[in-house]
């Protein structure tokens, strides 16, 4: 199969995050996907299989993520989701604004790091509205 570009892998990757489909995630990233907070490499997740575990627990506690925004930077996506608990009761409107700068290499998703503010992770994705 040919590398796919951040254009390519965006459309499959909205659609797996607003499923909550694992399986559909996990063929997006790379096996060593880093996943944490921003200019911190040592907190978070270092490998893929730990990655999709943390969604796989966080969605199996009735956390939904509705996806709201997927912009494509030149070797990055920049995904804005709206996160809430259905567990708690809690409605799309009700969750709260994440965003997360989604670095493709080789074809897939290497690397995430996340932000609370978008202006912050549309600079790191290099886009530019």
């Amino acid at each position: 199969m040919a590398e796919r570009s951040p254009a390519e892998i965006a459309p499959p990757l909205a659609a797996a995050l607003g499923a909550g489909d694992i399986d559909a995630l996990a063929e997006l990233c790379a096996p060593d996907l880093c996943w944490g907070p921003p200019d911190d490499p040592q907190s978070g997740c270092h490998r893929r299989d730990e990655a999709l575990a943390w969604y796989r627990a966080a969605r199996d506690r009735g956390m939904r993520a509705e996806v709201t925004e997927v912009s494509v930077g030149t070797s990055a996506l920049l995904v804005g989701l709206r996160v809430f608990d259905v567990a708690a009761g809690q409605r799309p409107a009700d969750g709260a604004a994440r965003f997360q700068v989604m670095t493709v290499r080789a074809g897939l998703i290497a690397d995430i790091r996340g932000f609370d503010d978008r202006s912050e992770a549309a600079a790191r994705a290099g886009i530019s509205r």
